[in-house]
């Protein structure tokens, strides 16, 4: 019993003491992951932080120039005691620094006092101010643009500060005009951000942060050399500077007690440094939760494989059991499947038998379609036929008798008359033809403001007024010219004769697109077309006319053409009355893929 109660000590220490290694080695491991994303993040955002606030102040930068070049601004440094001119410029100015929304917009004559400035109505002016101390006034008196960020010694209001000089005809600078912009909305945004940022001066003095405790405090030691620049400049007026107590050791920066993964980069414009700073305490924590996790994950993956072996076990056992059971089972199911099959077979002879009756019953209903489409074509035909005919033997007999009688002239109309009637039996069987046969040519791509034009030029005299709309967008479609001319004249004929009897000869021809396709609809305003026929209307020989009017071809025709052009032809009642052809056209490809 002590023999296995120590050697369960034992197997616990080696496992604590595996776990712990784990451990430590997951631990150093998701650290240095942490802190290299870190470092990622922190470069990544220090490199949004930089253009952010390089593109706010590049945003200003041509302000000085621009107002430099004004007439106006000239004319008053080389008067700077005439006070109209004051008291406009500084209307003008007050204007321009609300146009901009900067901060304040001020002009000084070459000896540094301003003479003009936007905030001439406040208590705080710059009116009168002397700013000749300013690094930025003395950069744009000798010719060159000013930069300077500072607290303003009279507003105590941070900005960031632009001059130029202003030149006269001679090119000598007799005078300065300089912006001062606010940054307080850059720190604001940098609040919203999980990462500390601040921007140092080139004393590396901060003097913008996220964090308003950490501004005015130096990160480099304090010498008097800086201090003396700083003091000359007078940066930041009144207010007083610190240093802090901050050490660093590659990426890494400790300040204040506190640990931070930094990236940093200098703005050599402005010459200022933009710091990033991660908290590494954070980080660092990640990392052992990480590893924690880890070593929660391996823990289990060694339980799962602790526990699998013994269901494996178990397993053994059961499919002993189960063996014979299974084999039970199968030889009664086994007799089950046989009998099924039987049934399964019959049944399968069963729908042979009815499969075989039903193609018969269909071959039948067939063949029954078939001989009636024919009796009714063949009705048609001997109707059409048969009329001519018995004219044509009427006219063969007159042409006989007035033979007989030496009336050459009389004998001579009737085979004219014949050959009339030879004509319109022919016309039959070509529209017959033009039903039934497929055409050769090829489809080419049409503009479909031209056929309709032209199809309404050959029917013109029947209609009265006809209202066309084609956007100008509308795309070419795929048909043949002669063809689709052949279906618009012959829709538009049949409205006019639908009209005939109302007297209202009007027709509305209409287009537009719809995904890949374009619908040419013609509504006219007639009595439409009964529900009852509807379905016929494009029957061959189907027609409502009156016996000789026409052979029912026509829309039989244009129905056929359409669907040869990959199209449709439809048609429907408007709900005002009339009816609605539609015909639907297939777009053309390549100025579908233009457009698109």
């Amino acid at each position: 019993m002590r023999l296995i109660r120590r050697s369960s000590l034992i197997l616990l220490a080696i496992c604590l003491a595996s776990a712990l290694a784990v451990f430590m080695v997951a631990s150093r491991t998701a650290t240095g992951i942490y802190m290299a994303e870190g470092r990622a993040r922190a470069e990544a955002l220090l490199g949004l932080t930089i253009q952010a606030l390089d593109g706010h102040l590049r945003r200003f930068e041509v302000v000085p120039d621009l107002l430099a070049d004004q007439e106006r601004v000239l004319r008053l440094v080389q008067n700077p005691t005439d006070a109209a001119r004051i008291e406009a410029m500084n209307l003008w100015l007050q204007a321009r620094n609300a146009e901009l929304d900067s901060s304040d917009i001020y002009i000084m004559t070459p000896d540094g006092v301003t003479i003009a400035a936007s905030n001439h109505h406040r208590a705080d002016s710059f009116i009168g101010q002397n700013f000749t101390y300013r690094p930025y006034f003395t950069a744009a008196l000798a010719g060159q643009t000013g930069r300077f960020y500072a607290i303003g010694t009279t507003s105590g209001v941070r900005g960031y500060y632009f001059a130029a000089p202003i030149l006269d005809e001679n090119n000598a600078t007799v005078g300065v005009v300089a912006v001062k912009i606010g940054l307080d909305v850059i720190e604001a945004e940098w609040r919203a951000q999980d990462a500390a940022i601040m921007v140092t001066d080139p004393e590396g003095i901060v003097f913008l942060a996220s964090d308003s405790g950490l501004r005015y405090q130096g990160l480099l030691p304090l010498t008097p050399d800086r201090l003396a620049r700083t003091a000359a400049s007078r940066r930041y007026a009144d207010v007083p500077v610190s240093e802090m107590a901050v050490t660093q050791a590659d990426d890494l920066l400790t300040m204040d007690g506190h640990e931070y993964l930094t990236a940093q980069e200098l703005m050599p414009r402005a010459g200022w440094t933009v710091h990033v700073l991660l908290d590494a305490a954070y980080l660092r924590a990640q990392a052992r939760l990480a590893a924690l996790a880890f070593l929660g994950a391996a823990l289990a993956v060694v339980l799962l494989i602790w526990q699998r072996r013994a269901r494996l076990t178990e397993r053994l056992a059961l499919q002993l059991q189960t063996k014979a059971e299974l084999e039970r089972r199968v030889a009664e199911r086994t007799a089950d499947l046989a009998q099924a099959n039987a049934l399964i077979e019959t049944e399968i002879a069963e729908r042979r038998l009815t499969e075989q009756e039903l193609r018969r019953t269909q071959s039948d209903l067939v063949q029954a379609g078939k001989l009636a489409a024919l009796g009714q074509m063949s009705a048609a035909l001997s109707h059409e036929i048969n009329q001519p005919l018995a004219a044509a033997r009427n006219y063969a007999d007159s042409a006989a008798i007035l033979i007989d009688r030496g009336d050459g002239v009389r004998a001579k109309e009737n085979v004219g008359q014949i050959l009339s009637l030879i004509d319109r039996m022919a016309a039959i069987a070509r529209h017959l033809r033009n039903v039934a046969r497929k055409p050769d040519a090829p489809l080419q791509d049409i503009v479909l403001r031209d056929a309709v034009a032209e199809a309404l030029a050959l029917v013109a005299p029947r209609l009265l007024q006809v209202a066309v709309d084609l956007p100008d967008d509308l795309p070419p479609v795929r048909g043949g010219p002669v063809r689709l001319q052949q279906v618009l004249v012959n829709l538009l004929s049949n409205a006019a004769d639908a009209m005939a009897e109302s007297g209202a000869l009007r027709i509305e021809v209409t287009g537009r697109r719809a995904a890949g396709r374009v619908l040419l609809t013609l509504r006219d305003y007639g009595p439409g077309v009964p529900a009852a026929i509807a379905d016929r209307i494009f029957d061959p020989f189907f027609t409502t006319k009156s016996v000789g009017s026409g052979l029912g071809l026509g829309l039989s025709i244009s129905y056929n053409i359409m669907k040869d052009f990959g199209g449709d032809l439809r048609v429907a009642n408007h709900p005002e009355g009339g009816a609605v052809f539609t015909l639907d056209l297939q777009a053309s490809v390549a100025r579908q893929e233009a457009a698109e």
